[in-house]
């Protein structure tokens, strides 16, 4: 067998080695492996293999793992070190969707989220495609753009040709793909080379070709990886299939094209209604992953670049800025004094209102993803395997409650004596507001943390609690005992979207189907109306806001919808961006304001 499988590896390297000007590459996607799992010693196998082969580098484009945990980072990275050729790496979803450092231990790990390099005339460059700690779509920060058309602009010299790298293909899978698209589109792209979706496929965009490769485990006991040539000379490439102890196959074979061209694009005409204002009040150099935190005078909010920004809510001037050591996702927290700021690089920090300036910090043996509520001066936090009380003024622990098996990440509701929220370990919990005790806990009889009511705000009512989570069901408990009352699934198709009216009868929820449905938060369920919000297939996590007669719906492609909580009517639809709305807050004056992941925040007056 070993004689077998060496003659193999020869008779590759001596046939790519035979094609002089090439640039060969070796591409891992998708490996999916966890410790001891199938795909690690499959793994192992492909990267022998490789070693032996004659390669100019070896590219990983995504999905490592499953979870994106801590332990299974560092041991696939254990694995990918034993790899003798220049190795490039980039995360996938499942790095980033439901990362337990917040997306810094990739960084720790392997410098950055983003690679370039040269082999001869060819410039390869490759990126972190998201979705960032929660369901969307695959989105490039504003950062990463601003430094692929610059990095671009510099390397590529006359004669060269690039070849762009991501997990995700350049299509509607990319929230801005359009803008992605545009940048390449100044250069000599060869081909856009991504994984994804476990499949091999050719597909072009304005005439950029590109192409999904395999990933390690295609099913059928189908181990293997990617071949990759690039002829510059001939303007040639060649794509293989890689079966771990077999000869490569030709999959693809295709000319290299630069006669590239503007794709017409739909003109969506969108007009607002009279006694409707929405204006764009904020647009950051980097995207935003937050909700807005607001008061009388500012706006509050962090950034993919760590910083965390207040602006003038009437002039959009930046008043300060704070920065950390890594993304935020967690909201600022507003006080009387200070901005709470919970950080992905373990802290809480209390920030001078005024200034941005740290007055104090919190150091935790987790991220921070969650937002955190300020009510009667006392902030509540959730955090990684805990949940906090704390005094803000004094800045003092009054209590923490550390039987939660993994993060936090939606907002608590804080009202009466309890504190009530979900966290990714597939509880809903409630907490006795003064002593952090615990009163119930309810769970949904699964072991998968990925259906977990982790990421939604629960429509709590004197007598009920009713959320909706990642297994497509409404439920309903006992406010009081945590006793389920009621559970409706598929019918709706729910996700992690809801809100509730502002007399506590109705939950809304947004459908995945882009509907928005409003159910009873009685002792049965029943279904009350649905209307269409035209949002198409939907899954953004955005909390749903009635507010002075209205209900605000935001979608994962930057649409808002407006519809009237009395005649249950779709008022409007209009297009603040092409990315995921994070959710909606409210100020003093009844102003509504949210934020995009593109960067942008907006503000909605009626």
């Amino acid at each position: 067998m070993m004689k077998r499988l060496f003659f193999l590896l020869t008779a590759v390297a001596v046939s790519l080695a035979l094609q002089a000007g090439v640039v060969r590459l070796a591409i891992l996607s998708d490996v999916h492996v966890t410790p001891g799992n199938a795909n690690e010693g499959k793994l192992r196998e492909a990267v022998a293999e490789i070693n032996a082969a004659d390669v100019d580098a070896v590219l990983m484009t995504g999905d490592l793992t499953n979870e994106g945990s801590d332990e299974q980072l560092r041991n696939v990275k254990a694995v990918l070190d034993g790899i003798s050729h220049p190795l490039y790496v980039i995360p996938g979803n499942h790095e980033n969707n439901w990362s337990q450092s917040a997306c810094k231990t990739f960084n720790d790990l392997w410098g950055s989220d983003r690679f370039v390099f040269t082999v001869d005339d060819l410039v390869v460059v490759g990126m972190n495609c998201g979705p960032f700690m929660k369901m969307g779509d695959g989105h490039i920060k504003q950062e990463d753009l601003l430094w692929l058309d610059s990095t671009l602009n510099v390397m590529v010299k006359p004669g060269m040709r690039v070849l762009s790298v991501n997990h995700y293909p350049i299509l509607d899978d990319l929230d801005n793909y359009r803008a992605y698209v545009d940048i390449l589109k100044k250069y000599p792209v060869v081909t856009h080379q991504c994984g994804h979706y476990h499949s091999w496929r050719l597909y072009e965009t304005d005439g950029i070709n590109g192409v999904m490769v395999r990933a390690l485990d295609m099913g059928g006991g189908n181990y293997g990886y990617t071949l990759m040539n690039i002829d510059l000379d001939r303007q040639w490439i060649e794509v293989f299939n890689k079966v771990i102890g077999s000869d490569p196959v030709v999959m693809f074979s295709y000319r290299i094209n630069l006669d590239y061209y503007s794709a017409a694009q739909p003109q969506e005409r969108f007009s607002v209604p009279a006694g409707f204002d929405i204006q764009r009040v904020v647009a950051d150099n980097a995207s935003i992953f937050t909700r807005v935190g607001v008061d009388g005078k500012n706006l509050y909010f962090g950034n993919s670049l760590g910083y965390c920004k207040a602006v003038d809510k009437n002039t959009g001037e930046l008043r300060w800025q704070y920065k950390t050591g890594a993304m935020l996702f967690s909201r600022p927290a507003v006080g009387d004094k200070y901005i709470i700021l919970p950080t992905s690089d373990k802290r809480l920090v209390w920030l001078d209102k005024k200034s941005g300036k740290a007055r104090w910090q919190y150091e935790a043996d987790g991220p921070y993803v969650a937002d955190g509520v300020v009510s009667g001066g006392i902030l509540y936090q959730g955090g990684y395997k805990t949940f906090q009380a704390w005094d803000v003024k004094r800045h003092r622990l009054l209590w923490h409650y550390d039987s939660i098996n993994n993060y936090c990440q939606a907002a608590p509701v804080v009202d009466g004596g309890d504190v009530i929220f979900g966290a990714w370990d597939t509880r809903l919990r409630s907490l006795d507001r003064h002593t952090g005790a615990l009163r119930w806990q309810w769970d949904n009889g699964r072991t998968v943390n990925l259906y977990s009511p982790g990421n939604v705000v629960p429509v709590v009512t004197p007598g009920h609690v009713v959320i909706v989570a990642p297994d497509r069901f409404t439920t309903a408990v006992d406010r009081n005992s945590g006793t389920q009352l009621w559970r409706e699934k598929n019918e709706n198709k729910v996700r992690e979207s809801l809100g509730g009216s502002a007399d506590g009868k109705v939950a809304y929820a947004k459908t995945m189907d882009g509907e928005l449905v409003a159910m009873s938060t009685g002792d049965q369920y029943e279904l009350l109306w649905k209307v269409d919000l035209r949002f198409g297939y939907e899954h953004a996590p955005c909390i749903v806001l009635e507010h002075d007669g209205y209900i605000y719906c935001g979608s994962r492609r930057g649409m808002l919808a407006v519809v009237n909580a009395a005649t249950h009517q779709l008022e409007f639809t209009y297009r603040m961006g092409t990315s995921e709305v994070n959710g909606f807050e409210v100020d003093d004056h009844g102003d509504i304001y949210c934020s995009l992941i593109e960067g942008t925040i907006w503000r909605i007056r009626h």
